[in-house]
C-alpha cells in the first residue's frame, strides 16, 4: 500500500494510491492524520484497504502533496554506502555515523526549495527514508523491523561550504526545506529493504546517481536498533539512511558544478516513488 498527504483546498487529506489514482481516504470518513494511521496501523490499514476497494469513490485530480508525516525527529546516517565514502575521501565507518536535521525542514514533493544567497556549494543526496511506526527505545536488530511502518524517498540536501566549517555537519544540513521527502510512503509489507532496489538521482533530467539500496553498509534493522540505543523514536519519525556515489562533492576539485537556482532534482527509488523539487533563489 502507498499512502500520502495532499491538499484538498487548504486542508490536508490522507490519500492512498490505487490503479485509478489517489483515493481521498479522509473524504471517505477516515482520519486525515497520517501519524495516527501510522501509530494504529493494525486497525487503520485494513480500513483504508476496504475504502480503496470501493471503485465508486472519486480520486484526487492532480493532487498537491503535503509532507508525508509530522515527525518529532529527522535522523540521518552519513557515509552509509561504501562507494560514497570512498568518493568523498573517507573510509567505510565501523559504526553508523548519525546526525540530525530539524523537523520543520521537511519539504514535500514539488515544493520549490530556496537556496540562501550567502552560500554556494549546494549538493543533492538521494536516500531511502525509514518511517518509524511505533515508540522505539533500545530495541535489538532482531526486533527493529517490527517498529518500521514503511519507507519513502528523501533528498538530504546539503550546503557543503557550511557543512565543513567545523567538524560537525548540522549547519550544512539544517537550512529551511533542505529535507524533501515523499510523496508516498510504501508500507513495510510491500517493500523489502534488504532486496535490490535501484536508487537514482537526476539533475535537470541527467542521471547523476545510480546506486542500489542493497549496497548500504548498515541495513535498516541495524540503523533503527543503533539509533534507538541513543534516542527515542516515535510514530512518524524519519531516518534518512545515506546516499550512494555520484554526489557533486565526490567530483574532483575544479570540476564541481554545484546546484543553482533553476535546477530540478528528481530522485527515484524502485518500488516506492519519485520525488521532485526545483531550486530557486
Amino acid at each position: 500500500m502507498k499512502l500520502c498527504n495532499f491538499y484538498a483546498g487548504e486542508k490536508i487529506h490522507l490519500g492512498a494510491l490505487t490503479e485509478r489514482g489517489v483515493v481521498d481516504i479522509t473524504a471517505a470518513g477516515l482520519t486525515s492524520d497520517m501519524n495516527s494511521v501510522i501509530a494504529n496501523a493494525d486497525t487503520a490499514l485494513p480500513l483504508i484497504a476496504s475504502i480503496c476497494a470501493d471503485e465508486s469513490l472519486p480520486t484526487a485530480d492532480d493532487p498537491r502533496f503535503a509532507n508525508v508525516t509530522e515527525p518529532n525527529k529527522l535522523a540521518c546516517v552519513g557515509l552509509n554506502y561504501k562507494s560514497h565514502a570512498e568518493e568523498t575521501g573517507g573510509t567505510a565507518p565501523k559504526e553508523p555515523v548519525i546526525f540530525s536535521k530539524f523537523s520543520d525542514q521537511l519539504c514535500p514533493h514539488e515544493k520549490d526549495v530556496a537556496l540562501p544567497e550567502w552560500l554556494r556549494c549546494f549538493d543533492y543526496e538521494a536516500e531511502l527514508v525509514i518511517v518509524i511506526g511505533k515508540h522505539c527505545w533500545n530495541v535489538s536488530e532482531g526486533e527493529a523491523m517490527d517498529y518500521v511502518f514503511g519507507y519513502t524517498v528523501g533528498n538530504d540536501l546539503s550546503a557543503r561550504d557550511s557543512q565543513f566549517i567545523s567538524n560537525q555537519w548540522l549547519i550544512g544540513k539544517s537550512l529551511p526545506d533542505f529535507s524533501p521527502a515523499g510523496p508516498f510512503i510504501v508500507t513495510a509489507d510491500s517493500f523489502d529493504p534488504n532486496a535490490s532496489h535501484y536508487i537514482q538521482c537526476r539533475l535537470n533530467g541527467d542521471l547523476v546517481q545510480n546506486g542500489d539500496t542493497n549496497d548500504m553498509i548498515f541495513n535498516c534493522a541495524q540503523i533503527v536498533s543503533y539509533c534507538s540505543r541513543y534516542f527515542t523514536l516515535d510514530p512518524g519519525d524519519l531516518i534518512y539512511t545515506g546516499t550512494p556515489a555520484g554526489v557533486i562533492l565526490g567530483h574532483k576539485k575544479g570540476s564541481r558544478v554545484w546546484l543553482k537556482p533553476g535546477d530540478e532534482v528528481e530522485i527515484t527509488i524502485d518500488g516506492i516513488c519519485t520525488l521532485k523539487n526545483k531550486l530557486v533563489r
